[in-house]
């Protein structure tokens, strides 16, 4: 048997070294490197291909009941789940601190507990008496939630393990679970990475949904090994800014339904209330037509939701460097459109400061958006409004070609719902394709971005 090789892996983006050092090679984190578990290195010699028990293979087409999902009791929660929790699966949530990730699962606990199943919630960083403060201020002291304090692994599965499967077990959080079989502080990659595999088994052989409660770094990714997000079935983000009302909950990883499905929340001073249309949320607060405003039907899994982009620009009479602001798209992206605008078009945006800002802290990731900031940036370049009921939507190309996108019809439709009459999009959209759309007379075709320029400008 060869030596244990030690090797160190960092807290922040689990890569691996052989050798410690004071700052991570690959995400330039300092004092991230820790110590792994020794593992056993086995040489050639051992074979593996005998000693072990024989496995019992199953056709795929073997016929049998197909897990049914259960409701949790909100439509949203549902919706950015795909239809309901999945008896045996593992989810992983993830959010910023204070972001209302607690909130949100004790809010669910107690409605499936309400409904008739047993859910157990493990919080390892609250006590008892904390976790039922916040049940009473959410209206939740009545609900037959079991609720228990620990941090110990061996503690939780033999607890478990004397009782009925739970129909949810939540965990909060994996980085506070600790196991006596394995060396190192609660946190570490290799705790995290055997509780979680302790508790994903449990939850397999037993048929309980897991949810497991994941902390974050400053980006953005959850804290601990990278093959913690594939040893789970379910990946969920919980997004929001505090000083904004609305939460989402967005689906990264579902092996049982669509991603980039998405959940809306209001924080409310009773907790979280679902949003039903969210589209609503995000353009309140537009009463008259002013210069730089255009909203955009972005796509959220199979849910559109339509947003207003705004747009500042600003000349400068001197020689200062212009500043260009982002806040909720791609900054890269930003760029490369005024320099479409530019070259294509002959706008003048190089002496000018650019603001874009898409209201309601909401963030967009859909290449759609582009027509709908041109033409944000166009309107406020001429100081000519665009009309307040119509939508933009459109990929633009280096060329300055306006190209198709995908669900033009929901997106239409979903505008249509909400009371806007026209849509400027890419050519091939404007024909009737599903039922309920709006008729194609309030289509206007945009094919390249000078037609955009020119129709805005033309303007009254």
């Amino acid at each position: 048997m060869a030596k244990p090789k030690k090797r160190y892996i960092c807290q922040a983006c689990g890569s691996v070294s052989h050798r410690w050092q004071g700052q991570c090679p690959d995400c330039a984190e300092w004092n991230s490197l820790v110590e792994d578990a020794q593992q056993t290195v086995f040489s050639a010699r051992h074979d593996l291909s005998s000693g072990g028990q024989k496995l019992s293979f199953e056709p795929l087409d073997k016929p049998g009941a197909t897990p049914v999902r259960r409701p949790s009791g909100l439509a949203e929660f549902d919706r950015a789940l795909g239809g309901g929790l999945v008896p045996g699966s593992a989810i992983l949530m993830g959010g910023d601190p204070g972001i209302g990730k607690s909130t949100l699962l004790l809010q669910v606990a107690a409605l499936v507990a309400r409904a008739g199943g047993d859910a157990v919630y493990v919080s390892g960083e609250e006590a008892a008496g904390q976790v039922r403060l916040r049940a009473e201020r959410l209206g939740l002291a009545d609900a037959p939630i079991r609720l228990a304090a620990a941090t110990s692994v061996r503690d939780i599965l033999t607890t478990l393990g004397t009782m009925e499967p739970p129909a949810l077990l939540v965990i909060d959080s994996i980085q506070t679970m600790h196991s006596d079989q394995i060396e190192g502080a609660p946190g570490t990659v290799s705790q995290v990475r055997g509780c979680a595999f302790e508790l994903i088994r449990y939850a397999k052989q037993s048929g309980a949904v897991l949810v497991l409660v994941g902390h974050v770094t400053k980006d953005g990714s959850i804290a601990g090994p990278r093959v913690l997000e594939h040893m789970v079935d379910v990946v969920m983000s919980f997004e929001g800014e505090r000083s904004h009302q609305y939460r989402i909950l967005r689906s990264l990883k579902n092996r049982f339904g669509p991603v980039e499905e998405i959940g809306v929340f209001a924080m409310e001073s009773e907790g979280l209330t679902e949003v039903s249309n969210p589209s609503l949320l995000f353009l309140s607060g537009r009463e008259e037509a002013v210069p730089g405003s255009a909203v955009f039907p972005a796509m959220e899994g199979t849910r559109p939701v339509l947003v207003e982009v705004q747009a500042l620009v600003v000349r400068l009479s001197s020689g200062a460097t212009p500043r260009r602001a982002v806040v909720g798209w791609d900054s890269g992206r930003l760029a490369m459109l005024l320099a479409v605008l530019e070259a294509r078009c002959g706008l003048s945006l190089s002496n000018a400061e650019v603001y874009l800002n898409v209201a309601g802290g909401y963030r967009l990731s859909d290449p759609a958006a582009d027509l709908a900031v041109a033409a944000a940036l166009v309107s406020a370049l001429s100081e000519k409004p665009l009309p307040l009921d119509a939508v933009w939507f459109g990929e633009v190309s280096l060329s300055g070609e306006i190209r198709p996108v995908a669900h033009s019809s929901l997106r239409r439709k979903e505008a249509a719902k909400l009371g806007f009459a026209q849509a400027y999009g890419p050519p091939g959209a404007q024909k009737n394709g599903g039922k309920g759309e709006a008729p194609g007379r309030d289509y206007e075709a945009l094919s390249i971005l000078p037609n955009l320029v020119d129709r805005i400008v033309a303007r009254p």
